[in-house]
């Protein structure tokens, strides 16, 4: 069936739902009742009066009479309006002084012929109707008689005993600490069948009676014990989690009283979806709803179940992670989900109650936010819209090989670690900038020696043109070319200054100028006082701006006086060219052909270079020491980023061991050295060093940073050829020293490493460590309990389910009966697979139809029903 809400009236259509419930009801066939409006109007009247409070489940019990006719029209109107009524009746019983009044709900079972009123009449032998049809009538037998005669019947009731602490109560009649008989092995029956004190008032006097009665304590509840239809509902309210109406239903909720009964229900505030809509594809037309709560996807194999889940998956964007197991396999099923150019819309409310859509077309290559049918660009569905959602495909639990622990980790918490890590990425990119720099320096000492070897040498060439007078016949020109460097020297610090300035000019001023305009609330004189200030300093911005172009100004003479010379310099190229002919000319007469005029000024030229250079590299040699201790800060920095890191990922995960007694993990900080390891091999591959010194320098250092900080050291761990690596550690640097060795996590269960384990104890352990978190408010997981056996199940992962689940959605897919019933499934879809299509029933686990499907396809559902059974003492499938 394609629409949930065809299947389920629309209270229930997101599951078991908070309704207000009245436990004592009178109507007009009790004579202390009083109507006075229009005979045909009662019922609708009275039904009018319960939609008036908010009442909807209701148990009428009038005072030692039941009227099945008034009954059946009052529950037949109340049906149309979501509304539930239970037959009862407030019987008066032989106990205390004043007689006890104990209401007595009954089972659908009672009603087809009207057993009710016989087994009232049987209370009350030998009196006339009007002699005990009213609240002072009263039985001759008391408690235990009743619930004797009842159970005679095999028909199924249970009992709540009415404003226990007034007159005629329980508490009030068997005052004095007479209600310890009800602990008498006698009273057992008793027991069983009373699940709820109403009108409890008094802390005190609960604490007593707490007392008295031991272990057992039943729920409590509220009615409102009216006499008229505007006394409907009035004094204190009580609330009762229900996923169907019917009988088992409520005694259900009544016997599991601290997740199923409360005096004001907590509104529901984590993120989580409401519905899925599929267009196109095998679930074409489909519209499913979700509790906020648990909800469960069964079925057989083939069914559907992974179909949704791994659309709902689709359309939320989140990724499989590194070691997810048939990822093409989920991909494919997803297309063939869809169908081509199918369609889904996720309606979705985030933590502060906001709805929202999300759309995905199948092959569009990312979801669509929408609020109101408005695209809301750049809206980030797993942290604005639904906070941190998780989910788990089929054997990505079970799935635990090498690396597995670091997936899990960066699935559940990566989110959480996106600040520390962009300032990682940030600090990565100052070591690189550091590294740059003093790589640029590091060979300072070798090029200065270099650069002196020429400068010794062309000084010793140059002494043989001195020699032969070639300086001095060549020097106006030296000098010539001298000036010229040394104005094109001066004018390119001008440029560079105004370029800089330039720079920050455009940089800064019109933020600055465009600053004030703030108005204070409260500090608006010491603004005005921080304003005049502000002008001020927007003035010296002025006075820079115009510094900036008298210096544009300035140099622009400078390049003039530059160009002045350029020209002298090339009008005396015919009067330089005459001597080099001439003195060409001499020293070809005086036989010395091999000196040249040409070479000389190159070698000139080389001098003057090799001292520059030496002076520059000099100047950077006394930088190096302080790149070097740049450097070493900025390391510190990154691992200190490195290290918070770890810790934030330790504090989380040592949450995980307070929360769960059988489930611990252990953090190592860098301690993949396996990973350190394969990283070194692969940087420095084809270098012939051996297998063994990548081990030793592995067993000594954490890292890389380990290694460089304590590189002397360091070296005798290189090899028997130490130079090669120490060469390649330098060639290497930016890589090796931002290379980050792995955190180390080991899952323990139960005291032992998980790999260790088998299979299902693997499972049940990443489940509890999944469930543990509490951080992600939507769980996603198709077929969690693989090989788990049930009692593994209930014992850690249900509990935990149960507890965690009106603050986080789960939506499970699963084969195991355990899941939904003894998890107390708010929604239960069962699928199954027919003619290429996906069909789908709905309901909540307390829905007697679900009960059956779940028992009919599912191994062991049976079973599953009568654990519950035996755990709640109750119901039978």
């Amino acid at each position: 069936m394609s629409d949930t809400s065809v299947q389920t009236p629309e209270i229930f259509k997101h599951g078991s739902t908070w309704l207000r419930a009245d436990f004592h009801l009178h109507t007009r066939a009790d004579k202390e009742f009083k109507f006075t409006g229009e005979e045909n109007s009662y019922v609708a009247d009275y039904v009018a009066g319960l939609e008036a409070s908010c009442i909807q489940l209701g148990v009428i019990a009038n005072h030692n009479k039941f009227d099945k006719d008034e009954f059946k029209a009052l529950r037949k109107k109340a049906k149309k309006k979501d509304i539930h009524l239970l037959p009862g009746v407030e019987l008066s019983v032989n106990d205390g002084s004043n007689g006890i009044h104990m209401l007595i709900v009954f089972s659908d079972q009672w009603l087809g012929n009207d057993y009710i009123s016989p087994i009232i009449t049987s209370m009350f032998p030998g009196k006339a109707k009007a002699e005990y049809q009213h609240e002072n009538g009263r039985s001759d037998k008391n408690i235990l008689q009743v619930v004797e005669e009842l159970e005679k019947t095999s028909r199924d009731y249970f009992l709540v005993f009415a404003h226990v602490e007034q007159k005629s109560g329980l508490w009030s009649e068997m005052s004095g600490g007479k209600l310890g008989d009800f602990t008498d092995n006698r009273y057992e029956i008793v027991r069983k069948r009373t699940l709820a004190f109403q009108k409890v008032r008094t802390w005190d006097e609960r604490t007593k009676v707490q007392g008295w009665l031991g272990n057992w304590y039943p729920a409590e509840v509220e009615g409102s014990d009216c006499k008229s239809i505007a006394e409907i509902g009035k004094g204190e309210k009580a609330f009762i989690k229900l996923g169907a109406f019917t009988f088992d239903a409520v005694k259900f909720a009544l016997i599991d009283k601290d997740a199923r009964i409360c005096k004001e229900p907590k509104k529901h505030s984590h993120s989580h979806i409401r519905s899925i809509r599929f267009e196109g594809g095998t679930l074409a037309g489909h519209e499913l709803h979700f509790s906020p709560e648990l909800n469960t996807m069964i079925g057989i194999r083939g069914s559907g179940k992974s179909s949704i889940l791994e659309a709902m998956r689709y359309v939320l964007d989140i990724p499989f992670g590194d070691k997810a197991g048939d990822t093409k396999y989920k991909e494919d099923l997803v297309g063939f989900t869809m169908g081509s150019g199918g369609k889904i819309e996720i309606d979705a409310v985030d933590r502060y109650g906001q709805p929202y859509t999300l759309r995905r077309i199948w092959k569009e290559k990312y979801s669509e936010v929408l609020i109101d049918d408005i695209l809301q660009p750049g809206v980030s569905i797993r942290e604005s819209v639904l906070h941190k959602p998780i989910y788990f495909g089929q054997k990505d639990l079970s799935s635990t090989g090498e690396g597995f622990e670091k997936d899990l980790v960066e699935k559940l918490l990566g989110s959480k670690l996106d600040d520390v890590r962009r300032e990682i990425d940030a600090q990565k990119l100052q070591v690189t900038e550091a590294v740059g720099r003093l790589l640029k320096v590091s060979s300072v000492t070798e090029q200065i020696a270099e650069q002196k070897d020429i400068l010794q040498d062309t000084a010793h060439r140059l002494k043989f043109y001195a020699d032969h007078g070639i300086e001095g016949k060549l020097q106006k020109r030296l000098d010539y070319d001298a000036d010229l460097r040394a104005m094109q020297k001066g004018v390119g610090l001008a440029e560079t200054l105004i370029a800089d300035l330039e720079d920050v000019l455009a940089s800064h001023e019109d933020d600055i100028r465009n600053f004030v305009g703030h108005t204070s609330k409260h500090n608006q004189e010491l603004f005005e006082k921080f304003y005049s200030d502000y002008d001020a300093f927007v003035k010296i911005v002025d006075q820079l701006k115009t510094g900036l172009a008298s210096l544009t100004t300035h140099k622009d003479e400078l390049l003039k006086r530059q160009t002045e010379l350029i020209a002298i310099r090339q009008g005396m190229v015919e009067e330089f060219a005459e001597i080099e002919r001439k003195l060409a000319e001499e020293l070809k007469i005086n036989g010395t052909q091999n000196i040249s005029s040409e070479e000389f000024l190159s070698l000139q030229k080389k001098l003057s270079t090799a001292k520059q250079l030496i002076a520059v590299l000099e100047k950077q040699g006394l930088q190096k020491t302080t790149f070097e201790n740049t450097l070493l800060g900025e390391l510190q920095k990154l691992n200190e980023l490195w290290h918070k890191e770890f810790t934030l990922i330790k504090e989380e995960l040592d949450k995980v061991g307070t929360s769960s007694t059988s489930l611990s993990i252990a953090s190592g900080y860098k301690e993949d050295k396996q990973a350190f390891l394969t990283f070194m091999k692969e940087m420095f591959r084809g270098s012939g060093v051996r297998e063994t010194t990548y081990q030793g320098i592995v067993d000594e250092y954490q890292d890389f940073v380990g290694v460089y900080t304590d590189l002397q050291n360091a070296k005798q761990y290189f090899g028997s050829n130490p130079q090669i690596l120490n060469d390649l550690f330098v060639k290497n640097l930016k890589s090796l020293l931002t290379f980050q060795t792995p955190n180390k996590f080991t899952i323990k269960y139960r005291g032992k490493e998980l790999q260790h384990h088998s299979l299902g104890q693997r499972a049940s352990a990443l489940i509890l460590f999944v469930l543990s978190q509490r951080e992600n408010d939507v769980i996603i997981i198709d077929q969690p309990e693989d090989d788990l056996d049930n009692q593994t199940i209930y014992e850690d992962v249900i509990k935990l389910i149960r507890q965690m689940k009106p603050e986080v959605q789960f939506i499970f897919a699963t084969h195991n009966p355990n899941i939904p019933v003894l998890g107390d499934a708010e929604l239960v879809h069962a699928c199954s697979f027919v003619d290429d299509t996906i069909e789908v029933q709905t309901g909540s686990v307390d829905d007697s139809n679900t009960q059956k499907t779940i028992v009919n396809i599912m191994e062991g559902g049976k079973e599953a029903f009568d654990r519950r059974k035996e755990i709640y003492q109750i119901w039978k499938p």
